[in-house]
């Protein structure tokens, strides 16, 4: 089965178009549900209270950061078997289109690639740890 990649972009543009938090869709077998990540649906109810000064809310280390995100909904993996290296440790130098992890999706392995060269500041997921699309999983700088 091929995923329509497509398909999933629009139902998430549709979760921020209509202020969802989730959305399911289903045509014959193939059922695709995409939800807003928890942090995310905190971070909505609570902005109201949040400043809006965001030099106070975004720390400097960050904001130059490279950010590896989840392309699909699944279980993400930092090595490609258990009890195996992993594909990468905070502190590594990598190159852009290296795998940093791998998102399980529907029993098929997808590689995450490194959006670009850089080195691995922080790991934001852990090993088996169920990703949103979009979630940031990797920090590079």
């Amino acid at each position: 089965m091929k995923i329509d990649k497509k398909l999933i972009k629009e139902l998430v543009d549709d979760l921020k178009k209509f202020e969802l938090t989730e959305l399911e869709y289903q045509e014959g077998q193939t059922k695709i549900k995409v939800s807003k990540a928890y942090k995310e649906i905190e971070q909505i109810k609570t902005s109201a209270v949040v400043s809006p000064n965001k030099s106070v809310l975004k720390s400097s280390d960050d904001s130059e950061a490279i950010r590896v995100k989840s392309p699909i909904i699944g279980t993400a993996y930092l090595a490609p078997e258990p009890g195996a290296k992993k594909f990468v440790e905070i502190g590594d130098k990598i190159k852009k289109g290296q795998t940093v992890m791998i998102v399980e999706a529907m029993k098929t392995m997808n590689h995450v690639p490194s959006t670009s060269d850089g080195e691995v500041k922080k790991i934001l997921i852990e090993d088996g740890q169920p990703v949103e699309f979009g979630q940031t999983l990797v920090i590079l700088k």
